[in-house]
């Protein structure tokens, strides 16, 4: 595979500081050579297996010409506009698919894991051109690099003689190394943000004298919210604001600063986030609108430079500020109307109203929110760089997001998976509608809408979607301070038959089970007098403190459900305030149960009940479905992630020559044969199908296959064979198969890539299809679902994004709702599952291995003895531009 340069990056070192990682150029051998002179003589020694300093010029001049011999990559660390490190690899000349690498940092800029980032670039780079091994020789004194070594490769045995170790870098890109390298992203990007999301100090620059706009509504909201450190407001011509005494520049502040907060007018930004910088601030949050939002992008690109070259991270612009209720912080650098009340969840909006709004509705509700962060038009800090940072954030109990945009979804699923498996997360995706279909696409295509990516990506990250923002809110109240619910079964309790059996109907809409016999003799010995003595527990409309405890100490001590739902609906004969507190004082003695509270008919009920603060509700299907959607998380939390199986018969380099040498034609839709060679290079087995040039051989070739057969044409043109007549099915004699093939024949006259087909015809009671398509964005998914006519009728498809694990490829299947149909419903015969998530895991190994597929369609895949089968292959190819990467290191 050709070499391709990758592009010049921001990245954050060990520190969390910025740096920039870019191709070495002809223009950069005095800069080179500069560099290697600062090298120590035991550096230059560790390196070059000598001391003197004579192979400098020669190395400066490799590195400086190796990236347009296209023999290998070098790179560069940039710190303030300074080459720092270099590395490189070259491949051998007999051995394509090895190199040889070597790096080197100067003296000064060492332990900043700047040789570790190289790497982790240059085997990426290795990886996307076919390089599967990095190879060099160390020194065994040089400890340095042989941890660095170490930490990319954990437990890869290194040989060691004469002295000299043998380092092997394997480009193996998604198993150990990726996992290592999102580590290190993680603890990066929390040093990286503690300025932000913890400062010591905050400046405000843009408040105004007349204690009016945006500056001065949030310089009062941090004086107000009690910010534990100094708070600096900046103002050319003002002596104090907001009672605090004012500096006419950043120059004249008593410190550096942590935080800058930007409220000036957008033409003023760039200067002020320039002065902040030389004046060593870390972080600023630019409120200002005015910038890509309205069609400046290149001013916003200005801003971000500005920002990574005086090494800050920015939030914004067009953002409405950032909160942190922390007691060692207390930081309400925000103008939302209603600051929030401290409590666990951590909440990050693209959209200033809707964070408005969610703050305002976390305050009624009673929902305690950790951490805000308004994003803007998120040209540096983005989702993807907060949910890192929360990670290993011991007072983020929860994460939720409003997202109308994905900056790198490839890497979100991984940083989202990850943070999933410790704390939930909770995401609304604005912009879920989509255009019509385009005619001519393959069935796999057709389906897979940028939606349908999101929902594949949200199922594999555990992200815990919710289509609205109320959903979102309601659903953070009880993951927040309660425990997972261990099962499915919901325990119902109300003093209001209609409320609980309202309950009951959204349980099933959630997925929860409302279990009849759950405790029904202890019940019926605590609560005599109920209505409904069994669950949903009818406890009567005058029910007393002392029914609601017992009824909820019976079912909740039970083991028998795994949640509690408990509705109190007031009456003019109800003991309100009791009745509440006997709830409350209940639920407090079943710590281990997740419970939810729905008050009805009261003008200003309470949000929370008891010591734990078990959230109340309005209406009993917010509280149910809110509990269903913890259960759903709680059920993938609990599942193996699943791995990437070693997988026999692979042929990468024969279905990469196919590839290109397909393309070396031009992109577009391929002949079946062309396709089925691809899918054999995989061990992807495909129905024979013979090609004749005559009615003749058309009846011989179904006379060898046995009748009945299909006659159909081989011709990239015709994406739908159904209505076409380039397909006849079910022929059960040689006049039918003559017939077949001349009208075949004669739609396809003239076009001298089209040929003529005979095929087997297979018998199943089940068909099913599978596919690739591939998004720029999000990569390829794969897809599996009911198949043959069905396909578009039934609709009943599973994708899933890249990898595919064997868990993903079991969950894919089981998950279609025509699942009884696969396990042999009603005495028909069942389909080798475990063939099918073969055949899905292998989908996704040659999805990964190129991505130049853009669509596959294989429809029908038939049950066949010996596992399953394609029928029909439909194959488009497209080269690929430049499209995130999900594991390198980088800064949007």
């Amino acid at each position: 595979m050709a070499l391709r340069t990758p592009p010049a990056v921001d990245a954050l070192d060990a520190d969390g500081r910025i740096v920039r990682i870019r191709p070495i150029a002809p223009g950069d051998l005095a800069a080179l050579i500069a560099m290697h002179q600062r090298c120590t003589t035991a550096d230059l020694r560790y390196r070059f297996f000598g001391s003197g300093r004579g192979v400098l010029g020669i190395e400066a001049r490799r590195l400086a010409g190796l990236g347009g011999t296209g023999r290998g990559v070098a790179l560069a660390v940039e710190d303030g506009g300074e080459i720092v490190a270099a590395a490189s690899f070259e491949r051998f000349r007999e051995d394509p698919g090895r190199a040889e690498f070597g790096v080197l940092v100067t003296e000064e800029h060492q332990h900043r894991g700047l040789g570790t980032l190289l790497l982790e670039h240059l085997a990426l780079a290795a990886g996307a051109a076919g390089v599967k091994e990095l190879s060099g020789q160390v020194l065994g004194d040089n400890y340095k690099m042989l941890r660095l070594a170490r930490r990319l490769v954990p437990g890869t045995p290194m040989p060691y003689a004469d002295g000299v170790v043998d380092v092997v870098l394997t480009a193996d890109l998604d198993g150990a190394f990726a996992d290592e390298v999102a580590a290190r992203e993680r603890s990066a990007e929390r040093l990286s943000l503690r300025p932000l999301l913890d400062p010591v100090s905050v400046a405000v620059v843009g408040a105004s004298r007349t204690g009016r706009g945006v500056g001065a509504r949030i310089l009062r909201s941090i004086v107000d919210g009690d910010f534990t450190g100094p708070v600096y407001p900046v103002h050319p011509d003002a002596d104090t604001l907001a009672g605090l005494p004012a500096s006419a520049s950043f120059a004249e502040l008593p410190q550096p600063v942590d935080l800058v907060i930007v409220a000036v007018p957008a033409p003023a930004v760039a200067g002020v986030l320039h002065e902040a910088g030389e004046a060593e601030a870390l972080a600023a949050v630019v409120v200002t609108a005015g910038f890509a939002e309205t069609g400046d992008a290149a001013a916003q690109d200005a801003l971000v430079r500005i920002a990574r070259d005086h090494d800050m991270r920015l939030v914004g612009p067009n953002c409405l500020g950032v909160v942190n209720t922390a007691r060692s912080v207390r930081l309400q650098a925000s103008f939302a109307a209603e600051p929030p009340a401290a409590g666990g969840l951590a909440l990050a909006s693209q959209s200033g109203a809707v964070g408005i709004a969610a703050l305002a509705h976390a305050s009624r509700t009673g929902l305690g929110v950790h951490s805000f962060v308004s994003l803007g038009n998120k040209a540096d800090v983005s989702g993807n760089d907060l949910l890192a940072y929360w990670y290993d954030d011991p007072a983020t109990k929860a994460v939720a997001l409003y997202l109308e945009s994905f900056g790198n979804p490839r890497k979100f699923a991984r940083i989202a998976r990850a943070v999933a498996r410790r704390k939930p997360v909770l995401a609304v995706k604005g912009g879920r509608s989509e255009p019509g279909r385009r005619a001519g696409r393959s069935h796999t295509a057709a389906a897979a809408t940028s939606d349908t990516a999101v929902d594949a990506l949200f199922a594999q990250a555990g992200v815990i979607r919710c289509d609205t923002l109320e959903q979102l809110l309601d659903t953070a109240r009880v993951l927040v301070d309660q425990p997972l619910p261990r099962g499915r079964r919901l325990g119902v309790i109300g003093n209001a038959g209609g409320a609980r059996l309202l309950a009951a109907d959204a349980a099933a809409d959630a997925g929860l089970a409302v279990p009849e016999a759950a405790a029904r003799s202890r019940l019926a010995a605590a609560v005599p007098d109920a209505a409904a003595a069994a669950n949903p527990v009818d406890l009567g409309a005058a029910a007393d403190p002392g029914a609601f405890a017992e009824a909820i100490a019976a079912l909740g001590e039970s083991g028998e459900v795994d949640a509690l739902v408990v509705v109190f609906a007031a009456t003019g004969v109800s003991d309100a305030e009791g009745n509440l507190a006997a709830i409350g004082d209940a639920l407090d003695t079943l710590p281990a149960l997740p419970a939810a509270a729905v008050v009805m008919g009261m003008a200003e009920p309470p949000t929370a009940l008891g010591a734990r603060a078990v959230p109340v509700f309005a209406f009993p299907e917010p509280a149910v479905t809110a509990l269903g959607r913890a259960a759903d998380y709680a059920a993938w939390r609990s599942r193996p992630l699943g791995s990437r199986p070693d997988l026999p018969g692979i042929d990468r380099a024969g279905a990469r020559a196919v590839v290109d040498r397909l393309l070396e034609h031009g992109d577009g839709w391929q002949s079946a044969s062309d396709a089925a060679a691809i899918l054999a290079c995989y061990d992807i087995q495909v129905t024979q199908a013979l090609g004749v040039a005559s009615k003749g051989e058309a009846v011989a070739a179904a006379r060898a296959f046995g009748y009945p057969v299909a006659v159909k044409a081989d011709d990239p043109r015709f994406v739908h064979k159904t209505g076409t007549g380039t397909v006849h099915l079910g022929l059960g004699d040689a006049h039918q198969v003559r017939a077949a093939y001349a009208e075949v024949a004669a739609r396809i006259e003239g076009d001298e890539n089209a040929s003529v087909t005979v095929q087997p015809m297979l018998d199943a009671d089940v068909e099913l299809a599978a596919g690739i398509v591939h998004d720029a964005q999000f990569g390829s998914l794969v897809m599996v679902g009911l198949g043959g006519t069905a396909t578009d009728i039934a609709d009943d498809k599973q994708f899933r994004l890249l990898p595919v694990t064997d868990a993903d490829a079991a969950a894919m299947w089981r998950s279609l709702r025509s699942r009884p149909l696969l396990e042999g419903y009603r005495g028909s015969r069942p389909v080798d599952t475990d063939a099918l998530a073969d055949l899905l895991v292998r989908l996704g190994r040659l999805a990964e291995d190129l991505p130049e597929i853009a669509e596959l369609d294989l429809n029908p895949v038939m049950p066949v003895r010996y596992g399953v089968q394609a029928v029909d292959v439909k194959l488009r190819l497209a080269r690929t531009g430049d499209e995130p990467d999900p594991i390198a290191r980088r800064l949007r």
